[in-house]
């Protein structure tokens, strides 16, 4: 056994186990009824979609917002920081928001945060402007993020089946469609605030057709404010940053392997990131099915051995097109991984749940901020091949970690482990 199987007080993997997370299910004395429960899971996948759409939709107006201000490289790169500041600082205190206000509440007040922000950071003529629209944007990116999950474990738990990576399937697909969106009413002579205008009604528009299946409640409400992360909570989080860590690099230096290694003319670069989206897409959609066919920890493993041989395979293959399928494992590989620690987060009793979301999410998230600027380093040191290896070798921790939920029992279902 290695050192993840010695994790104390909670398995990852095992079913849910009778005890206070089962007050999490529903603050009423009866389940609700089938219909119920398919107007939370459309609902939850709307919201999923919400979280993509209006996050990505900002990706195709930052050269406009450069040109509109004139700054430099260097300015432009502490403006994007204000960004990851927001979700930083709003990302830990989501959940006690949740639990406070429920989580239909705090999505719409954070989606029609997000909506607001949007036309600032279509016409901010200053650069200060730009920066609190960039910091009210971030906040509320990074609330919908942790809601969401905190709404999905709820509905998940519910249903008694896995559905979480359908769930981050509609991310994928909302983030899609906004960047494509956006970038089509630039391209066609729109302006940046007709684009994001269209944004913030289309996410209005979502809200009013799905709000109403977002649940009224957001977990046990006399959990603390904020829980600083420990024991199975920690590692899951540690687990989300290496696989946020993974697809920061696909996007940030995915396009210079296919450059800077094999002479890909620049303008096919970003074909690298598509497949990899396009597969993780594709990864996720499929993956409930997967999951309870293999289990979460089997998917665990499958997903980090698969996700860190593409990345080996991005680095040696001797050609592009290696080097392309190479990134399409790491999206199929990574695809389910965030989904599955998500479940296990509903199932951990070491924290309240509201708070281990918060947590886990933020610890992830800093994977996305810091995780490309340290390959960024050791690139510039020992080379970006090198670099990439080094994700690799972390990837496969996800998978060395997948066992510590210990053996199976012979009917498949994994071993009732009381907490404590």
């Amino acid at each position: 056994m290695n050192q993840c199987s010695s994790v104390d007080n909670a398995s990852l993997f095992h079913d849910s186990v009778p005890g206070a997370g089962d007050a999490l299910m529903t603050h009423s004395p009866h389940a609700p009824d089938r219909t119920s429960r398919a107007r939370e899971q459309r609902a939850t996948r709307a919201a999923f979609f919400i979280a993509g759409f209006g996050t990505s939709a900002w990706a195709p107006l930052v050269p406009y917002a450069k040109m509109r201000l004139a700054v430099d490289d260097g300015t432009l790169g502490l403006l994007l920081l204000c960004l990851g500041a927001g979700s930083i600082a709003a990302m830990p205190l989501s959940g006690a928001l949740a639990m406070r206000f429920g989580c239909r509440r705090v999505i719409s007040a954070a989606g029609l945060l997000v909506c607001a922000a949007l036309p600032v950071l279509a016409t901010a003529g200053s650069i200060q402007m730009l920066a609190a629209g960039l910091l009210l944007f971030g906040g509320g990116v990074g609330t919908v993020d942790v809601v969401v999950n905190i709404q999905a474990v709820l509905v998940e738990r519910q249903a008694k089946r896995p559905l979480m990576s359908g769930f981050h399937g509609f991310y994928s697909v909302g983030g899609i469609a906004g960047a494509a969106g956006v970038s089509a009413v630039l391209a066609s002579g729109g302006s940046p605030l007709a684009a994001t205008s269209g944004v913030a009604a289309a996410i209005v528009a979502t809200l009013l057709l799905f709000g109403h299946g977002l649940l009224r409640h957001g977990g046990d409400r006399q959990g603390p404010i904020f829980v600083p992360p420990r024991g199975v909570v920690l590692l899951i989080g540690s687990l989300c940053f290496i696989c946020f860590l993974a697809e920061g690099s696909m996007l940030d230096w995915g396009a210079l392997i296919l450059t800077t290694v094999h002479g890909v003319n620049p303008a096919w670069s970003g074909l690298g990131y598509a497949v990899f989206s396009a597969m993780m897409t594709v990864g996720r959609l499929s993956g409930d099915r997967i999951t309870r066919l293999l289990g979460g920890q089997r998917m665990l493993l499958a997903g980090g051995l698969v996700a860190a041989s593409g990345m080996v395979l991005a680095v040696l293959a001797p050609s592009w097109p290696g080097v392309l399928a190479g990134f399409a494992l790491v999206g199929l590989g990574a695809a389910n991984i965030v989904p599955v620690l998500y479940s296990a987060v509903g199932r951990q009793q070491v924290m309240p749940m509201g708070a281990a979301v918060s947590a886990v999410t933020t610890i992830g998230y800093l994977g996305i901020l810091a995780g490309p600027a340290g390959i960024g380093l050791i690139a510039n040191v020992a080379g970006l091949s090198t670099a990439f290896l080094g994700v690799a070798t972390l990837l496969l921790v996800i998978a060395a970690c997948s066992d510590f939920a210990l053996l199976k029992s012979k009917d498949g279902a994994l071993p009732q482990t009381p907490p404590g």
